[in-house]
């Protein structure tokens, strides 16, 4: 079945059991495969969601399609999962695919890019837009089928050792921001530091860098970044609604039984949603929690915001003109995303508005 037809076909607020799903043959093979996951295993929002997909995998082809499991470094580290599916070194993989900026650019599409989409206005693109279409005919390239599996919402914009006033205090600051945004805060003199997960809190702690992004309140609490780092800044503008991708290998893809690849879709777009849901009820309480602990909640300062967006803008720009697979996503992205905006100022924005102003 072609991808963007069945995401058309397909609601994602499903509860679980609630796919129509066709009966499996008695005679329908049993498949054990291996996914690599590019996150570590205390991180339960983002490896805990492909715990979730494994296991809804095997509860709807009723134990018949296995998928064993690895965290990050257990097979290949985290960045190393796309080239693992590509090469067929495991069926499956579960990542994010702004982790290849380096590849190409391109790739960032699939997860966030800076002052891009919401997590809702991503799935309008990929459902009901050209998403699931350009980004498919990107992936199969590499040898990738990939399915959006997984979103955290809006991010926070990171943890910093001083105020940022203005964008002057940003000349110089190294922080830990990979890819596509730490290309365009290099625009205005930020220093961008390539820095692991587990690396972050030791640098911090040492002074190694000066601020660093990583989840949100849930997330960054578990990691500890509150204890060496004071300022918690808001909003992550360069992941308005960051996307997480299953990864299969093209070739193992096109061997499953077609009952098998409608399990994989059904499951990839149950896990979309339930990742969001466990995000969006555990932030709040972990940001009270961050906040008694004596972090100091900041608002990037517009000035700051608007010389980020036109650097960003800029980058976009002298990306399209060299890069063709970028600007024929990108162009198709933009003009979504503007059509996404125009409508969500209306009720949406006035509407959340006026309620995040009630104090009870």
């Amino acid at each position: 079945m072609e991808r963007r037809s069945f995401l058309k076909q397909t609601s994602v607020g499903l509860a679980a059991g609630a796919v129509a799903l066709p009966a499996m043959a008695q005679n329908a093979p049993t498949i054990k495969w291996r996914m690599a996951s590019s996150f570590p295993k205390n991180l339960d929002t983002l490896h805990g969601s492909a715990e979730f997909l494994v296991k809804r995998i095997s509860d709807m082809s009723g134990g018949k399609f296995q998928i064993q499991l690895f965290a990050a470094g257990e097979i290949v580290p985290g960045p190393g999962v796309h080239d693992a599916v590509k090469d067929n070194t495991v069926e499956m993989g579960f990542t994010c695919s702004y982790y290849y900026f380096g590849k190409d650019p391109t790739y960032c599409i699939d997860t966030a890019i800076p002052f891009g989409m919401n997590s809702r206005q991503t799935e309008a693109w990929y459902r009901q837009g050209n998403g699931a279409k350009l980004m498919g005919e990107f992936f199969a390239k590499s040898n990738i089928v990939a399915f959006p599996s997984g979103n955290t919402g809006v991010q926070m914009g990171g943890w910093f050792r001083k105020e940022i006033k203005t964008v002057a205090d940003l000349k110089g600051l190294k922080m830990r921001i990979p890819g596509l945004a730490g290309a365009v805060l290099s625009k205005i003199g930020v220093v961008s530091q390539q820095i692991s997960g587990a690396d972050i809190y030791p640098s911090l702690e040492k002074g190694t860098i000066d601020a660093a992004e990583w989840v949100g309140p849930y997330d960054d609490q578990k990691m500890g970044f509150n204890k060496v780092a004071k300022f918690y800044y808001y909003p992550g503008w360069w992941e308005g609604g960051p996307q997480i991708s299953t990864y299969i290998n093209a070739q193992k893809w096109a061997e499953l039984p077609k009952e098998y690849q409608t399990i994989i879709q059904a499951a990839c777009a149950d896990t979309n949603t339930e990742m969001c849901a466990r995000y969006d009820a555990k932030n709040p309480l972990a940001l009270r929690q961050l906040l008694a602990s004596g972090t100091q909640l900041r608002p990037f300062p517009k000035e700051v915001m608007e010389i980020c967006y036109k650097a960003a803008m800029d980058y976009y720009a002298e990306t399209s003109a060299k890069n063709p697979e970028f600007k024929k996503v990108y162009d198709d992205y933009k003009k979504f995303t503007n059509e996404q905006n125009s409508w969500f100022r209306v009720a949406e924005g006035s509407y959340s508005n006026f309620m995040f102003s009630r104090k009870s």
